[in-house]
């Protein structure tokens, strides 16, 4: 039997999945698992156009949203902002 390393990129296909991925990885609150979903998102919309908008190689985006990277709070929203999306601040219910 043959297995392959399986990757959520290729399962990310409408921007309803971009916000399913998006909406349990805030909620999750863990930064590194915000980044590496942002990450397959990115990938799944094609690293090297988005690396280019970003006017950043596409080897710095992935150091960027890999586990040691540390993007800037700015490229996180212009990433969600390319994928079609923003944050958006809600009161905690008590």
């Amino acid at each position: 039997m043959k297995t392959t390393k399986w990757d959520p990129a290729e399962f990310i296909d409408t921007k309803e999945d971009v916000f399913a991925h998006l909406e349990i990885a805030l909620e999750d609150g863990d930064m590194n698992f915000l980044l590496k979903t942002i990450g397959y998102i990115a990938r799944s919309e094609g690293m090297a156009q988005i690396a280019h908008e970003l006017g950043v190689t596409r080897e710095g985006l992935y150091e960027s949203l890999s586990p040691s990277g540390t993007p800037s709070f700015e490229t996180v929203l212009k990433l969600l902002d390319m994928s079609g999306f923003r944050l958006k601040i809600e009161r905690k219910s008590a």
